[in-house]
């Protein structure tokens, strides 16, 4: 049997086991994913052990993602320059580790809005943690020109500005609805607007009204930032998408076969975050 994992402290919030679970049975696969609960004063311990407790590799999810990095080889140059790994795996002999956030992202909105031309666009990302330098990495990769970034601390940002280069514009918190103005995308990376957080404050009134609005946030599925945007006549992309096709290397480099994220596992996946309410 093939072993994997997620990992993280807290990890019971965490879907992908149901995501994992799915693809494992509908693919006939004999492999188990579960979810293990880790201290970072055990991250060391537990990374070390991978190989020796039998696992094929496992998803690394907060607050774990930059330590990690530092206890593998990163598996990429855009993972190196990243910082941030959530994907570890095994070959020949060596821990491997990625980033594929910023895959499961692109993919989302491909998936969600098929002819979206993202070269040669501005965008404006709110928010410039873990999360947003993948995306930020992604944007950048397909052709995005300037990449406006609004964070509460400036410390992060400059940060982004420095990985990434003049691409990158920093912006002030309080002045996230005023640097709307021409953008093409509006990212919410943060954690406001999640269920149990604060809202996200801002005012579309500035975003052209043909510019996307998508929320990594997926618990609620459709938050106030996208309910706002949908009656305002833009396109928006919900955050669950981004959750289910960030899954999908992972899964291949485990066990060996590349899923395809259906509505049948969206569905899945949603009844799963209801029955949590």
């Amino acid at each position: 049997m093939i072993k994997a994992c997620v990992i993280g402290w807290p990890i019971t919030h965490s879907r992908s086991p149901v995501i994992h679970g799915f693809w494992l049975k509908h693919y006939g696969i004999d492999g188990s994913y579960g979810r293990v609960p880790v201290r970072p004063d055990d991250l060391p311990q537990f990374i070390a052990g991978l190989t020796a407790n039998s696992y094929a590799g496992c998803n690394v999810t907060i607050p774990h993602k930059e330590q990690v990095f530092a206890m593998v080889e990163p598996g990429n140059d855009l993972t190196r320059r990243l910082g941030v790994v959530n994907t570890v795996y095994r070959r020949d002999g060596r821990l491997m580790g990625i980033s594929t956030d910023g895959e499961g992202f692109i993919a989302n909105l491909r998936a969600s809005l098929p002819q979206l031309l993202l070269k040669g666009g501005r965008a404006v990302m709110l928010g410039a943690g873990g999360a947003a330098m993948a995306i930020a990495g992604a944007l950048i990769a397909e052709g995005i020109i300037e990449l406006v970034v609004a964070n509460r601390s400036s410390e992060r940002t400059e940060n982004l500005h420095r990985k990434f280069g003049p691409v990158i514009a920093p912006a002030r918190w309080e002045d996230r609805s005023s640097v709307l103005e021409g953008a093409s995308l509006l990212v919410n990376t943060t954690s406001l607007g999640m269920t149990g957080q604060p809202a996200l404050d801002i005012s579309l009134d500035r975003l052209p009204v043909q510019a996307v609005v998508t929320d990594i946030v997926y618990a609620p599925l459709r938050t106030a930032l996208l309910e706002d945007a949908a009656k305002r006549g833009h396109p928006v992309v919900e955050g669950l998408g981004m959750l289910l096709h960030q899954a999908v290397p992972g899964f291949e480099l485990w066990f060996g076969k590349r899923p395809v994220v259906t509505r049948e596992l969206y569905d899945l996946v949603v009844a799963d975050i209801e029955a949590a309410k």
